[in-house]
C-alpha cells in the first residue's frame, strides 16, 4: 500500500522544542525502507527546515515506529538529548502508557483480561508468531486488553501494551483467534480497500523528558465508518 506523503499530510498533535508528535496515517513508513517511499522521518525534516527556516539540515529521531498499515501515534525528538532520554524511557517503561484500539473479526474470551505469548520472528516474511510456552530464541510479549464496544460484525478492543514486541498486537490476538479486521498477513478473512488494519495507537502518555511534566496525547481515528463509529468512546 502506498499514499503520496507530504508536509501538508501532516497531522501534528504535539510539538515544543524538544519533541513532535503526529497522528500517521495507513501507508506511511516511519523510517525509509527498501521500497524508497518517501518516510515520515524525512518530510518531518523538511516540515522543520522550512518551519524554522534553518540553513542545514534538521535533526530528527525516530523514537518508536509503527507497522505501514497501522495508524496513530508516532513520536520524533528533536534534539539528540530528547531522543536519548525518550529512548531510555520507552525501553525502561517509565511512566509510560501506550494504548490501542483494534477492531477484530471476533470477540475474546473472555472479554477482558491479559495475554502472556511468547514470539518468535520471520524476518524474511516479516512476521511473528505467538507461542503458549518459550521456546528457542522468543521474546515475552504481554499485553491487557478490554472488549469495549460490540459492531454487527465486528469487535472494539482496548490494548494496554506491557511490553514492546514485533507486530505485537497482531500475532496475540491472531493467536486467540481475534484477527484484526484487513490483516490478512495473520488471518484476517478478507482486505481493507486502502490496505489498512484497524489496528490505532489511540494514546500515548508519558513524562516529558525535559520538562518532567506529564503529556498525555490521544489521536483521532481514521476517517473509517467503523472507526468513526467508535470516536464518542475515551
Amino acid at each position: 500500500m502506498k499514499v503520496k506523503s507530504n508536509v501538508e499530510n501532516l497531522q501534528i498533535l504535539y510539538e515544543d522544542n524538544h519533541l513532535i508528535i503526529i497522528n500517521k496515517r495507513a501507508g506511511d513508513i516511519v523510517q525509509g525502507d527498501k521500497t524508497g517511499d518517501s518516510p515520515l522521518s524525512e518530510i518531518l525534516k523538511t516540515y522543520l527546515k522550512q518551519k524554522y527556516n534553518k540553513a542545514g539540515e534538521a535533526f530528527l529521531g525516530v523514537v518508536h515506529r509503527l507497522d505501514r498499515p497501522t495508524t496513530g501515534i508516532v513520536v520524533f525528538a528533536k534534539t539528540s538529548k530528547a531522543l536519548s532520554r525518550m529512548n531510555t524511557l520507552f525501553s525502561d517503561k517509565q511512566n509510560v502508557e501506550k494504548i490501542y484500539w483494534a477492531i477484530t473479526e471476533n470477540s475474546p474470551s473472555p472479554t477482558e483480561g491479559s495475554l502472556t505469548h511468547w514470539l518468535t520472528r520471520n524476518q524474511e516474511k516479516n512476521k511473528s508468531t505467538a507461542h503458549k510456552k518459550e521456546v528457542k530464541n522468543s521474546k515475552k510479549a504481554i499485553l491487557n486488553y478490554k472488549l469495549l464496544k460490540k459492531f454487527d460484525n465486528y469487535y472494539l478492543l482496548k490494548i494496554q501494551l506491557i511490553t514492546g514486541r514485533h507486530h505485537q498486537i497482531r500475532s496475540q490476538l491472531s493467536a486467540i483467534g481475534c484477527v484484526i479486521k484487513g490483516d490478512l498477513k495473520y488471518g484476517a478473512k478478507r482486505s481493507n480497500p486502502d490496505g489498512s488494519i484497524h489496528l490505532h495507537a489511540r494514546k500515548l502518555s508519558f513524562t516529558h523528558p525535559v520538562k518532567k511534566e506529564k503529556i498525555e496525547i490521544t489521536a483521532p481515528v481514521p476517517n473509517d465508518k467503523l472507526w468513526i463509529a467508535c470516536n464518542y468512546l475515551s
